[in-house]
């Protein structure tokens, strides 16, 4: 039979497994940075596209990039006056279409992405669909010639569609023979690399990329061969043989199609501009947020307001932990449980000096007022209303004063808890007259050590920025204070109290 204290650790084991492992979920899956002040490389990539309006309407079909290996795209910005703007999608590739009823001479239109490095590359993709059967390329009678020689002397060097495509692009550099200079003479050279891997029965494309280089403008996309084997299309450098998509390369163009297609003007002209920045990774994971369960349990869905109001609130439970570690593991005395809590919150609204002189200044007025009240035999209920009264005007006239003396605390005193303030008061009051002014000094200086201790915690930039971003991170807090509320040993000030105690018994 399963006894109560082992539902108990059971319970505190899911609590601490639940909260870390929603925060390494968030971590994971949605990009939130685990540092504050972490920042991420965001390429700012542009393609202007200049063509000649004919005076008809205009449509104007670009290819823009959905997936690229390494990349995360996102933020996509356009910049095209009078023209409408579309996305659409054929045989899943993804087009931007402009269109404009009318237009006549010189035209630009601009088309804008964020590009996130990511890690990944071309061998994380889903495998592709089967190409269709690689067309037969049609040769002149020299030119089938010279080609037949060129791709079976790559073909005795190779054993897979990948080693035949480094071996085609090694036949047309260095040295080139007279087939080679043939060919090269009537053809492009990823247009040959293509037509030869189609002779061979291996489907082939062309795709463009972008050498991404901080602040380049009017840069004119790179040719890339992509060879589909295993499943995969697999790219490869026609001038180098290089296999994969090189580093600081953004494949922008793939499947095949053309770049553009423009109806109703001509001269169509694509060049690409880029620049580097750096920007924080939480702002990037805000703003990158896919719709599901951890954005919907997200505090960045609330307005800005809200959240203000939410970060100080997730701070709370960190005052708790503290509270209850000094309490129940050290032993110090506070006047009230968590009135430490809500005086530490509070100093955080101020600046630590200014926080401290106005409680201590509070309530020190507030006791000598109490003890005036005291003499005239109110009832407990009208003397309590009477000092909650009497400290808010005490909060206005300390808020009037440190404005005339150039202080900024006035807006930020009014967050003290009055009513907390006021119980403290008539509890530390009444505390006076039954146990005198040494339990007062007592509780009342360990209560601002607890809130000191709260408000140092509390204000650790690291743990502000993993409550805000990870609140699950608050159940880890909740498992501890459970564990701690177990505990019935010695307090860490009652040890030489009983120390005598233990001697004896030896």
């Amino acid at each position: 039979m399963i006894s109560s204290r082992q539902v108990f650790y059971v319970l505190v084991a899911a609590l601490i497994i639940i909260g870390l492992a929603t925060a390494a979920w968030r971590a994971i899956d949605v990009g939130v940075p685990l540092w504050p002040g972490a920042q991420k490389p965001v390429w700012l990539v542009e393609a202007r596209i200049d063509f000649e309006a004919h005076g008809d309407a205009v449509l104007a079909s670009f290819n823009i990039p959905d997936d690229a290996p390494g990349f995360d795209l996102s933020f996509e910005h356009t910049a095209s006056p009078g023209y409408g703007f579309g996305r659409v999608e054929e045989d899943g590739i993804l087009r931007g279409e402009w269109s404009i009823n009318e237009a006549d001479g010189p035209q630009t239109l601009y088309y804008k992405i964020h590009a996130i490095p990511d890690g990944s590359s071309y061998r994380d993709e889903p495998p592709a669909e089967e190409p269709a059967e690689p067309p037969e390329p049609v040769w002149s009678g020299a030119e089938e010639t010279a080609a037949e020689q060129v791709l079976e002397r790559a073909k005795q060097a190779s054993s897979t569609p990948q080693s035949l495509a480094r071996q085609l692009i090694d036949e047309f550099r260095g040295d080139l023979d007279d087939n080679a200079v043939l060919l090269l003479d009537n053809y492009d050279r990823i247009e040959l690399l293509e037509s030869l891997l189609h002779e061979a029965g291996i489907a082939a494309r062309t795709s463009l990329g972008l050498k991404l280089e901080d602040g380049r403008r009017n840069q004119p996309p790179i040719p890339i061969l992509e060879v589909y084997a295993d499943g995969y299309w697999v790219p490869f450098n026609p001038e180098t043989g290089h296999q994969g998509v090189e580093e600081q390369v953004l494949l922008w163009h793939r499947g095949g199609v053309s770049l553009i297609d423009l109806f109703g003007g001509s001269g169509a002209n694509v060049t690409f501009s880029m620049n580097k920045q750096a920007v924080p990774a939480e702002q990037l994971a805000r703003m990158d947020e896919e719709p599901d369960l951890l954005s919907v349990l997200s505090v960045h869905q609330l307005p800005i307001e809200q959240q203000t109001v939410f970060k100080l609130l997730l701070l709370l439970p960190l005052g708790a932990l503290v509270t209850v570690f000094l309490r129940i593991m050290v032993g110090i005395r506070t006047s009230g449980t968590f009135m430490p809590v809500l005086i530490a919150l509070a100093f955080l609204q101020t600046e630590l000096l200014a926080g401290l002189v106005s409680f201590v200044g509070i309530v020190s007025l507030g006791l000598l007022l109490r003890s005036y009240l005291s003499k005239l035999n109110l009832l407990l209920v009208a003397r309590i209303s009477t000092v909650i009264v009497i400290v808010v005007f005490l909060i206005g006239l300390l808020s009037l004063l440190g404005y005339q003396l150039g202080f900024a605390t006035g807006m930020t005193l009014a967050f003290f808890p009055i009513i907390i303030i006021a119980w403290t008061i008539e509890r530390m009051s009444i505390l006076w007259e039954e146990e005198g002014p040494y339990e007062v000094l007592v509780q009342g200086s360990g209560s601002l050590i607890v809130a000191l201790s709260a408000y140092a915690l509390m204000s650790w930039p690291l743990l502000q920025h993993l409550t805000f971003n990870f609140p699950e991170i608050n159940l880890i807090v909740v498992a501890l204070v459970m564990l701690m509320g177990q505990y019935t040993g010695y307090r860490l000030l009652e040890l030489r109290r009983f120390s005598s105690f233990q001697e004896a018994q030896r």
